[in-house]
């Protein structure tokens, strides 16, 4: 199936948080698991119009890691995987790995 957000929103796979600590020390799986803060954009939406009707584009590429508030994307399920759904202000920041 393929999906295509609508107006700002952006498609985030996100991206489990390990675990194992640095130290190296495994958490088990009956540890708290909070809602993950990251994720890899999937797809974008063509972006939001302005007051005059003029799109202003998704500044978010598909490919790229980012951070986002823990509570505001929606979670969805699409053949049986999940995803979450955000508005492009509900990204906090794109990681850049060096």
């Amino acid at each position: 199936m393929n999906i295509t957000p609508c107006s700002d929103n952006i498609l985030i796979e996100s991206i489990k948080a390990e675990e194992k600590t640095k130290s190296g020390i495994l958490l088990p799986a009956s540890s708290e698991k909070e809602r993950p803060e990251q994720g890899k954009v999937i797809a974008t939406g063509p972006g939001k119009k302005n007051k005059q009707g003029v799109v202003i584009p998704v500044s978010i590429k598909v490919g790229q890691k980012v951070l986002f508030s823990k509570y505001g994307p929606n979670e969805i399920k699409v053949d049986g995987k999940e995803y979450l759904i955000a508005k492009e202000d509900d990204i906090l920041a794109i990681i850049e790995e060096n």
